[in-house]
């Protein structure tokens, strides 16, 4: 019989863990969570309280778990159908886990979970380091019992300054976005100003001549998977311009990188999927030729695909197209990898799931985040119905200057007003295109506002919040199946 409690704590019994005579577990206080040991507490924060040891969550007690048990340690996944989960608040995994596990055991399409994944950006605004989101991960790992293979997404990383603290706290998976180096003006320039791109091009750090370039790809035709492929001129130097440089930047991202690792294993996310213009299939081969040449490894490769990724709404856009052009963005991967195609802003893209499926298979990585705090809100909207309606109130007030780093569509004027509705209704913004976006980018704003409110509601109310992402995220991997 497992234990329920221990001196006054309620035990998460997943968490129990025995091992070379110590048993380790988390368990819920007055305090909140905390981590409870018996046997060799050597090293740990904390304090003994009769027979039992009692540490609180912190970096030195996750550093000193993960020595001790080391499933605990996130590592690459390889070409395994993959889920990153980004956990804003730090409270998430659980849930997501949980969905995980349900779906691995009932069916459907089998999923590795990479749940700490956070971008700088998003730390700058929810006020957290990259250590920190890796231990709010970890502690969720250890709290779900989960033994199985897991990542860690060093998010969106633009600069080198960016990755040392990322592989100080154990990152595995590290998403490179070269987007700043992306020139859009080639999507439209003409053959005149194309070539005046391309001459302009880091030719040096491209380890590469605008002669040779035209060498390797005019006058030939490549194979990928049955999907044949030819440059013109126009199409070799549109392709050039527009991600050269991002090339460029790639190939010292991974250096840097990789130098950094030195020998621990890693993997590379390569996304040039927050530009302006879609990546085409032509261009798509053009950045991974260039890239194995410049003997860059990845495991994930995010193109710009057409049509709108809105954050946390459905995709927008015509669905035939895309279906077309992921077939050759999927032959492609396959050809020149095999590597995943990457899903960005790929929240609650219902309608596309099983696109990817059928282009790709397993060679898919899906990448979520924000749809994690609109579950966190819909729990509150249960739990704490004052809070949300002062939090959608926040949210219409700030969408109209929140919305300026956002891609999104949404009119705060199509959204219902707090006093306008029951307690009963307020979870029902959530399921409306216009409240998920509103909610979604204000999230900054209401975390400054309402932050400390909003934690301790979701800490007080944790299996409500756990089920709302269970359900959510079972949808979403249903729907590759």
């Amino acid at each position: 019989m497992s234990e329920t409690t221990l001196s006054g704590y309620a035990i998460y019994p997943r968490s129990v863990v025995e091992q070379v005579g110590t048993t380790y577990r988390i368990g819920r206080g007055p305090e909140g969570r905390v981590l409870l040991l018996t046997g060799d507490v050597g090293g740990f924060e904390g304090y003994q309280l009769g027979d039992v040891f009692i540490g609180p969550l912190s970096v030195a007690n996750a550093a000193l778990l993960r020595r001790r048990l080391p499933w605990l340690h996130p590592q690459p996944l390889g070409l395994k159908r993959s889920l990153g989960s980004g956990d804003r608040l730090g409270l998430a995994t659980p849930g997501h886990l949980r969905a995980v596990r349900q779906a691995n055991s009932s069916g459907l399409p089998a999923v590795a979970p990479i749940p700490a994944q956070q971008s700088m950006r998003e730390n700058a605004r929810t006020g957290r380091s990259a250590q920190q989101v890796m231990d709010d991960a970890m502690w969720g790992i250890f709290q779900e019992g989960w033994r199985e293979p897991w990542g860690a997404d060093a998010d969106h990383l633009k600069a080198t300054d960016d990755v040392e603290l990322c592989v100080a706290a154990g990152y595995t998976f590290y998403t490179v976005d070269p987007g700043d180096h992306v020139d859009n003006e080639g999507h439209t320039a003409s053959l005149q100003r194309l070539r005046e791109l391309a001459a302009a091009l880091p030719w040096q750090a491209l380890d590469d001549t605008l002669e040779g370039l035209k060498g390797r790809y005019l006058g030939r035709s490549f194979q990928a998977d049955g999907l044949a492929l030819e440059f013109d001129e126009t199409s070799l130097l549109r392709a050039a311009a527009k991600y050269g440089g991002a090339v460029a930047h790639t190939a010292r991202m991974f250096r840097h990188l990789a130098a950094a690792m030195g020998s621990r294993p890693f993997e590379l996310e390569v996304s040039v999927d927050e530009t302006e213009t879609p990546t085409s299939p032509l261009e798509h081969f053009y950045v991974a030729s260039e890239l194995r040449r410049l003997e860059v490894e990845w495991v994930s490769l995010a193109p710009r695909y057409p049509g709108a990724f809105e954050k946390g709404v459905d995709y927008i856009g015509d669905l035939e197209v895309l279906d077309r052009e992921l077939a050759h963005h999927a032959a492609i991967a396959r050809t020149l990898g095999p590597y995943k195609l990457s899903i960005h802003s790929g929240s609650d893209k219902f309608s596309v799931y099983p696109l990817f499926t059928r282009h790709a298979g397993e060679l898919v990585h899906l990448k979520t985040a924000g749809t994690s705090y609109l579950e966190a809100l819909r729990a509150i909207a249960g739990a704490d119905p004052a809070l949300f309606r002062q939090i959608l109130a926040l949210g219409l007030e700030r969408y109209g200057s929140d919305r300026a780093t956002y891609h999104v569509s949404a009119e705060a004027s199509r959204v219902p007003r707090p006093d306008e509705l029951a307690d009963d209704e307020l979870a029902g913004v959530l399921d409306t295109f216009d409240g998920r976006e509103v909610l979604h980018v204000t999230f900054g704003s209401a975390l400054d506002e309402y932050g400390q409110r909003l934690m301790r509601a979701l800490d007080s109310h944790e299996e409500e919040y756990y089920a709302a992402l269970e359900t959510h995220f079972l949808r979403h991997l249903a729907a590759f199946k």
